[in-house]
């Protein structure tokens, strides 16, 4: 398990000009609605439905290139 030294140590390592975008990411990391109690991300994909033909998912590559039409 990774402790919070260890990340520290890490964070020391990091350029003065990297400081900012490392920054943002750890703000949104710990205000993320996961973290706070909503809806986790795996749970918000699992979610989403798409309308297609039965065999889109074997036969995506052949809808992408167009040789297979969605009626």
């Amino acid at each position: 398990m990774i402790s919070k030294e260890q990340i520290k140590l890490e964070i020391d390592r990091v350029s003065d000009e990297q400081l900012e975008e490392l920054y943002s990411v750890v703000k949104r990391y710990s205000q993320s609605p996961a973290r706070n109690g909503g809806p986790s991300l795996m749970a918000k994909l699992k979610e989403i439905t798409i309308e297609a033909p039965e065999d889109f998912a074997e036969n995506i590559d052949l809808y992408l290139t167009g040789e297979k039409k969605i009626d």
